[in-house]
């Protein structure tokens, strides 16, 4: 199978999870478009749902093949929430937000009762940080708010490159209309504490560090589709 062979694979794993009339939090990215395509075709058939998406883009997919949406402030409790990530390690931890709806991706999982990342088996690590890590931030005070993440960085052991994501005309914009930084760390042993450091930064409006949200991981190979479920 070729890559996004593999991302059906996982979409079409994650699709059975998804009940009649279930309220269902939809990701973004390119395995997230593959399990919307497919849900897509069940709906078509009759297959009731509400969908919630995480980003414009999502949206948009949806509308165009025709998957009932609605808004988070109509349905702010959630069945299930299914979504990719850049990276997934063996407790679930995840990186998530290399496309820019880190905010909307973790609002969604939190008003969700599951979450379930779907993903192909080149996105499954033992250590995350390989990824560029994507930390979204208020534009207002951006040079103090990135030498306060870089303070923290040094006092985590982390090097690489923090840097502004740019964009073809200027810097990019989140759909909340924020920037994004992204921190190319290359490992994160102790992700838990960078969260946590994350999280205490005024400027700082969210971090793409999903930690203890996923129930369970569907990872594709070319043996199959095989789902990893939290412990704990």
């Amino acid at each position: 199978m070729d890559a996004r062979q593999l991302k059906i694979a996982a979409a079409q794993a994650a699709l059975e999870h998804v009940e009649d009339g279930m309220r269902l939090g939809i990701g973004t990215g390119s395995t997230a478009d593959e399990f919307v395509r497919l849900l897509a075709e069940k709906v078509a058939d009759g297959f009731k749902v509400q969908g919630v998406p995480t980003s414009e883009r999502t949206a948009r997919l949806c509308v165009e093949l025709g998957v009932p949406l609605f808004s988070l402030d109509d349905l702010p409790e959630l069945d299930l929430t299914i979504d990719g990530a850049d990276e997934v390690d063996h407790s679930l931890g995840l990186i998530k937000g290399g496309g820019g709806a880190l905010l909307r991706e973790k609002i969604v999982a939190a008003a969700s009762s599951r979450m379930i990342v779907i993903a192909d088996e080149s996105k499954l690590v033992e250590t995350l940080g390989q990824f560029p890590l994507p930390i979204e931030i208020a534009p207002f005070g951006m040079t103090a708010t990135l030498l306060v993440i870089e303070r923290l960085a040094a006092r985590l052991g982390l090097t690489g490159a923090i840097v502004q994501r740019p964009e073809r005309d200027g810097p990019y914009l989140t759909d909340g209309g924020h920037f994004i930084l992204d921190a190319s760390f290359g490992r994160i042993p102790d992700a838990e504490a960078l969260a946590n450091g994350l999280a205490a930064i005024p400027g700082v409006v969210e971090h793409g560090l999903f930690l203890n949200m996923a129930s369970a991981a569907i990872i594709a190979s070319q043996s199959g589709a095989r789902t990893l479920l939290a412990t704990g």
